[in-house]
C-alpha cells in the first residue's frame, strides 16, 4: 500500500541516464508511487564531479565521494549503477552490493555481457534482485519480454537492429546518398555518436547487447566471446545504392539462432528486404525480433537510447524491486543454463552480397567469376558500375543460396590479387 515505507534509492553515475531518473521520479512520483505500492525516493547520489551543471536540482540529496560505502548502508535499499564500463569502479560495486543483499540495477551492458553469470550467481546466493532492462534496447522492454513473456517458449532466433547511431548513419546514408565519413560527422555534432565512436561503429555495443538476449532467450550460457563482430566502417554510399537496387536495405544486423549445430551469435551489416519490418527501423530506434515455437514471431521496437527511454527502463525495474518481484537474473538459474558450443557459420546456408573495388581493365571480371565458379558460389545477378576518376570500377555480386564458407574460400582464392585495390566487401541477405 502507498503508506508503506519508501524505497530508498542511491544513484552512482550522474550523466545522461541519471538525470533522466531524477527527472523521471520526479514528473511522475504519484503514478510511480501507485503502481509500485510505495514511493521511491532517491536518498543519495555520487558522481565524479560535483560541481558539473547537469540540468537537474541535486541539493535536496546526500552526496556520497566514496561510491562503495553505499553498500553496506542500511538506509539504502537499492543502489543504481549507471557509471559504465565491464570492469572497474562498476563492477566492484556490483559484487560489493549483492554480496551486501542490497539489490542492484543498471543499464551497463559491457558489464553483463562479460561478467552477467558471476553477477547473477552472487545475486541468487544473497537472495536478491540483479536487473539490468536498461542494458538492452533503452526504453524497449525486450528483457522482461523474453525472461518474462516469452518464458514458456522455445525460442529458436532472436536478431535485430541493435545500435541506434549505426542506424542513424546507415539511414541517413540511404536518405541522403552521403558517404560514412561525412555522416558520422554529423551524428558525433547532434550527439548521436560519441567523440570516439569505436564501440558503435565497430559493433562491439550492439554485440553486448545481442550476447545478453542469447541468454535469456536459450537458456545458454553467456558468451560474448562467441559473437563475430563486423562494424559498419566500411559500408559506403555504393553499396547503399545497389543494395536499394535490388529491393533490400543496409542494416547492422546482431543475430543470434540455438540449434543441434551449436550457438550462433553475429553482428554483421546485412541486406533486409524492404518488405521486412526491420528495413523500416529508421534513424536512432531499435528493434528485436523474437521467434518462439509457440506464440510465433515476436517484434519490439522502439527508442533505444537517451535519458528518456533508458530512465524508463531504470524505473521499470526499480518497481519491480519495490513490489518484491523479481525472479533469477538470466530467466533461470545460472546452474540451469547450457554450455553451448560454438556454431560452425562456415556450414549456414544463404545468400550474400560481394562488392569489389577493382582495376578498370580488361580480364577482371573474368579473374573474379572463375574465382567463384571455382569456390563453388553461384551468381544470382553481378554489377559492374563505370570507372571513377580515382577509385577504379566496382563490382557488386549477389549469390544464389549457398554455404558460407564458398563466399570465404572465393576470397581467399583473390587474396593477393593485384586487380584489387581494396578489400572486398561482404553482407549477407536476410532472408
Amino acid at each position: 500500500m502507498t503508506d508503506q515505507r519508501p524505497l530508498r534509492l542511491a544513484i552512482v553515475g550522474l550523466g545522461t541516464v541519471g538525470g533522466g531518473v531524477i527527472r523521471l521520479l520526479e514528473t511522475n512520483r504519484a503514478l510511480i508511487t501507485r503502481r509500485a505500492g510505495r514511493p521511491i525516493e532517491v536518498a543519495a547520489i555520487s558522481a565524479r564531479d560535483r560541481s558539473k551543471d547537469r540540468g537537474v536540482d541535486l541539493s535536496g540529496y546526500e552526496w556520497v565521494d566514496d561510491m562503495t560505502s553505499l553498500a553496506g548502508r542500511e538506509d539504502i535499499d537499492v543502489v543504481i549503477e549507471l557509471i559504465g564500463g565491464s570492469d572497474g569502479p562498476a563492477l566492484t560495486l556490483a559484487r560489493q552490493c549483492l554480496a551486501a543483499g542490497k539489490p542492484f540495477v543498471t543499464a551497463n551492458k559491457a558489464m553483463i555481457a562479460h561478467h552477467g553469470l558471476s553477477l547473477a550467481t552472487i545475486a541468487e546466493k544473497a537472495g536478491v534482485a540483479l536487473k539490468y532492462e536498461a542494458a538492452v534496447a533503452g526504453g524497449i522492454p525486450v528483457i522482461k519480454g523474453l525472461r518474462e513473456g516469452a518464458a514458456a517458449n522455445e525460442i529458436s532466433r532472436v536478431y535485430g537492429i541493435l545500435n541506434g547511431t549505426c542506424n542513424y548513419i546507415l539511414t541517413t546514408m540511404e536518405k541522403e546518398g552521403r558517404g560514412f565519413d561525412e555522416v558520422l560527422k554529423e551524428a558525433q555534432e547532434l550527439g548521436y555518436a560519441e567523440a570516439d565512436p569505436s564501440f558503435d561503429i565497430d559493433g562491439v555495443d550492439a554485440a553486448h547487447k545481442l550476447s545478453i538476449l542469447a541468454s535469456l532467450a536459450f537458456g545458454t550460457e553467456l558468451d560474448f566471446a562467441g559473437v563475430t563482430i563486423t562494424g559498419i566502417r566500411h559500408v559506403i554510399a555504393a553499396d547503399i545504392a545497389e543494395a536499394a537496387a535490388l529491393g533490400f536495405r543496409i542494416r547492422l544486423v546482431g543475430m543470434a539462432e540455438n540449434s543441434a549445430a551449436g550457438l550462433f551469435q553475429r553482428v554483421h551489416p546485412m541486406l533486409v528486404p524492404v518488405d521486412h519490418p526491420l528495413a523500416h527501423v529508421d534513424g536512432s530506434l531499435n528493434a528485436v525480433v523474437a521467434d518462439g515455437n509457440f506464440v510465433g514471431r515476436l517484434f519490439f521496437q522502439g527508442r533505444g537510447a537517451g535519458d528518456g527511454p533508458t530512465a524508463s527502463a531504470v524505473v521499470a525495474d526499480l518497481i519491480d524491486v519495490a513490489r518484491d518481484e523479481y525472479g533469477d537474473p538470466f530467466a533461470m538459474p545460472v546452474a540451469s543454463l547450457l554450455a553451448q558450443h560454438k556454431a560452425d557459420a562456415g556450414k549456414r546456408l544463404g545468400r550474400a552480397y560481394l562488392r569489389f573495388k577493382v582495376k578498370d581493365r580488361p580480364g577482371v571480371l573474368a579473374e573474379i567469376a572463375a574465382a567463384t565458379r571455382d569456390a563453388g558460389v553461384s551468381i544470382e545477378s553481378m554489377i559492374q558500375r563505370g570507372a571513377s576518376q580515382t577509385d577504379g570500377v566496382l563490382v557488386a555480386i549477389v549469390t544464389h543460396e549457398g554455404e558460407e564458407h564458398w563466399i570465404a574460400e572465393t576470397l581467399a582464392r583473390l587474396a593477393g590479387s593485384d586487380s584489387l585495390l581494396d578489400t572486398p566487401m561482404v553482407m549477407h541477405i536476410l532472408d
